[in-house]
């Protein structure tokens, strides 16, 4: 194979960011769309003339048998996510999932466990794992320069309770929570990835500010070897968008302002801006998983099993919260 030919499901505004990713890359092909929704597929025409006479399915199992992809790129609201990808699994196409993942934990063990059956990719699209801030990070805790990690903070802010009204994200039958299971995980997932610790236990504090769905959550982590974190994921704010990671080790500190790195290490004053010229080369999920096919690389940046750690972790968030912040152990 030297082209992987894709079939998008769910071609909304996430969903039109793949295909514009997609196009861009030589070795991808978008052979179909598939999408209820005919508005959604003329904004996608419109946007990209090049789509103009492709072929389109408002059935994705008709799309998945008919279309001759390899692989899908899956952007439907999350509740849809586990019917979907098993369904193109067992089409034998290959799948790229957006955040985040399937619904539960459960669904995230079965539809892993039959991606390993079929022998086909699952990965999905945590584009933290690409971003060059994050993989330096990564690197620095992962060459030891900061010791063992004691304590880590971690701040989202997003205009989500205003900016989301309205839509299936607030619906919880469709999106199967709120802001931490929707931008909130991306904070999980990359302070689990960057310093590899596996969390012990979890408490939690939400609001839903009057909405179906979480807003405002403040959980606490306990990690195996004695860290701990807390995660302050915020959708009521005001600004659009902020985020901020800070990672405090037994030999330096490490912050993440909105793509700005600060580095302090033990024996030196103050904290050191590392330069955009020092950072790895960012690249995304898109690109990423097209390698993945094609065998040039063994493994997914953000395989599946981010997903289900994912997945019980915000589920023990919720189970904590909803019985009064309650200590949720996940030994």
């Amino acid at each position: 194979m030297d082209k992987v030919r894709f079939l998008m499901i769910g071609v909304g505004g996430m969903g039109r960011e793949h295909i514009r990713r997609l196009l861009n890359v030589p070795e991808a092909e978008i052979v179909a769309l598939s999408d209820p929704s005919e508005k959604a597929i003329s904004l996608v025409k419109e946007s990209f003339p090049q789509l103009a006479g492709i072929a389109v399915y408002s059935d994705y199992k008709e799309a998945i048998a008919q279309s001759g992809a390899d692989a899908a790129v899956i952007v439907s609201p999350h509740s849809m996510h586990f019917e979907q990808g098993m369904a193109c699994l067992d089409g034998g196409l290959h799948v790229l999932m957006e955040k985040p993942f399937v619904s539960g934990s459960d669904n995230a063990e079965a539809i892993i466990a039959h991606a390993e059956k079929v022998n086909k990719h699952l990965a999905v699209a945590y584009q933290r794992h690409l971003m060059g801030p994050y993989m330096y990070i990564r690197d620095l805790i992962a060459s030891g320069e900061l010791g063992k990690i004691n304590f880590i903070t971690a701040y989202q802010a997003q205009r989500w309770l205003i900016g989301a009204t309205g839509t299936w994200r607030q619906n919880l039958a469709l999106s199967c929570g709120g802001q931490l299971n929707d931008s909130g995980s991306h904070l999980l997932d990359v302070v689990l990835w960057v310093t590899g610790l596996e969390p012990e236990s979890v408490t939690a504090m939400i609001e839903n500010h009057g909405r179906e769905v979480d807003i405002d959550s403040a959980v606490t982590v306990r990690f195996k070897g004695g860290a701990i974190a807390t995660f302050n994921v915020v959708g009521s704010a005001s600004i659009g968008w902020h985020e901020d990671v800070s990672i405090h080790g037994d030999k330096g500190s490490v912050l993440y302002r909105n793509n700005q790195i600060l580095v302090a290490k033990e024996g030196e004053r103050g904290l050191t801006e590392i330069s955009q010229q020092e950072l790895p080369a960012s690249s995304d999920p898109d690109v990423d998983f097209v390698n993945l096919v094609l065998g040039r690389v063994s493994e997914a940046a953000a395989p599946s099993s981010c997903g289900l750690r994912i997945a019980r972790l915000t589920e023990a968030a919720w189970d904590s919260a909803a019985n009064g912040s309650k200590v949720i152990s996940l030994a």
